[in-house]
């Protein structure tokens, strides 16, 4: 038995697909400019930022600069780098009298910097101190592991050391409060060292960084 559709019929299902056709391609090209302008917008929102940043670490490098503070800076990521040759003795976690007076002048000009920069100021989330070790071996029948962690323990004592040292020096203590929220201590043993011309430096794995951390809110 056949089925004969009428004509009218046909017509009828043929344009009420053809409004669903266009009505499916017109949320689709609504969707795609939706996606290209919070892509556009959030990119332009990093690149902002980045410039804002890189503005920042180069005031913070001046800074340090004209108070005759030897430190190696980022001046893209504004990561502060310090040999532990100038904190620590050789396997210590104890500053050393002349790490002490390093940081006695290091120490005021950064946070000082860090808090008087209204970017920054308004950005930073947190302040990340991490320790870092070379890979030299300590003495005695270790496994790999137990050398990774006797290592990664001095490392996060080294930067226990300069976090506590660091808090006690005469800043602006009215950024106290907040400095307390944002300080945080880390220990990487050593998973990170720095290799020159292929061959690791020991000098320049032993070292202590300090790292912003900006936040991810919009101003």
């Amino acid at each position: 038995m056949r089925i004969k559709f009428k004509k009218e019929d046909s017509n009828e299902n043929n344009i009420f697909w053809v409004t669903m056709t266009d009505l499916m391609t017109a949320l689709v090209l609504v969707f795609i400019v939706l996606f290209f302008y919070t892509y556009m917008t959030s990119f332009a929102d990093k690149i902002e930022r980045t410039a804002e940043q890189q503005k920042a670490s180069k005031a913070l490098e001046e800074t340090l600069k004209k108070q005759n503070i030897d430190a190696s800076i980022n001046s893209v990521t504004g990561v502060v780098k310090i040999s532990d040759l100038e904190l620590f003795d050789l396997n210590s976690y104890e500053l050393s009298q002349k790490g002490k007076d390093y940081l006695s002048k290091f120490a005021p000009a950064y946070l000082n910097s860090l808090f008087s920069n209204e970017y920054l100021n308004k950005n930073i989330d947190k302040i990340i101190i991490q320790g870092h070790t070379d890979s030299q071996t300590f003495k005695g029948s270790y496994s790999l592991d137990e050398q990774y962690m006797k290592n990664m323990e001095l490392s996060l004592k080294r930067a226990y050391a300069v976090a506590n040292y660091m808090i006690n020096t005469p800043y602006n203590k009215s950024n106290g409060d907040k400095l307390h929220k944002m300080i945080i201590v880390e220990g990487a043993s050593f998973s990170n060292p720095i290799y020159i011309n292929g061959k690791e430096d020991y000098a320049k794995s032993r070292r202590v960084e300090l790292k912003i951390v900006m936040n991810n809110k919009k101003r």
